[in-house]
């Protein structure tokens, strides 16, 4: 059984979810406010947070924010219908994807999927798992990034991002064809994301994030990882 980590104060809906995920292998630990959720993921043994935004006492994006301070671990954000300013801070905070309430069950199951899917660490096939382009190394195996041999911590979305983006060094992947990479599809939904990912890897990544030398934006285009000489 794969553990999930449920953090949301709506009882009846927690359950609807155990109930839903457990016959597709998933076991589902359910919380029902942010201090207590945050201290279940303190014990490390959860492969995927579902966390609500709307939490007595703690919030879901605080809960986000200090979760990321001490964990990778992907992070499936639910947000009410509508709120997008939420939804992009959850992902600025580092949530790795997020689902509108009310949702439906099936594209809950296939989100954690797809999300899982994205977290494996396992080495890839290829001869070179390590990805060098100018001062960053990008490694597969261990799903770690370097900037002039400094790791830069990045969330699961993150790393899949600059991990498509290395492997296409120097040529310019559309927004479809990076929401495909990430979340196997080129649904609108995902195009908000894209961006928001985009500015967060560029402040980890870039001396001057308004000015970017690595990770570029070519206008009505998409995006590039610029070949650059290293210091």
């Amino acid at each position: 059984m794969t553990r999930l980590l449920m953090i949301d104060d709506d009882e009846k809906l927690t359950c609807l979810v155990c109930r839903y995920l457990t016959p597709h292998g998933f076991e589902v630990e359910a919380i029902h406010d942010g201090e207590t959720g945050l201290d279940a993921a303190r014990r490390g043994t959860h492969e995927l947070v579902i966390l609500d935004l709307m939490l007595p006492g703690l919030d879901g994006l605080e809960v986000c924010r200090r979760l990321r301070t001490f964990s990778r671990i992907p992070i499936l954000m639910l947000t009410a219908r509508g709120e997008e300013t939420d939804r992009i801070v959850g992902l600025e905070m580092g949530a790795d994807d997020y689902l509108p309430k009310p949702f439906n069950a099936r594209e809950l199951l296939a989100r954690i999927r797809a999300i899982l899917r994205r977290a494996e660490t396992h080495t890839l096939e290829a001869m070179d798992d390590r990805l060098t382009v100018g001062p960053l190394r990008v490694d597969s195996a261990s799903r770690t990034v370097t900037l002039n041999d400094v790791e830069v911590v990045l969330t699961t979305g993150e790393f899949e991002l600059l991990h498509a983006l290395a492997e296409a060094a120097g040529r310019v992947l559309s927004r479809n064809q990076l929401m495909e990479k990430l979340y196997g599809s080129a649904d609108s939904a995902y195009d908000r994301s894209i961006d928001v990912h985009i500015s967060r890897i560029r402040k980890k990544i870039e001396e001057d994030p308004r000015q970017p030398r690595l990770l570029k934006t070519v206008r009505g285009v998409g995006y590039q990882l610029a070949r650059v000489e290293s210091p």
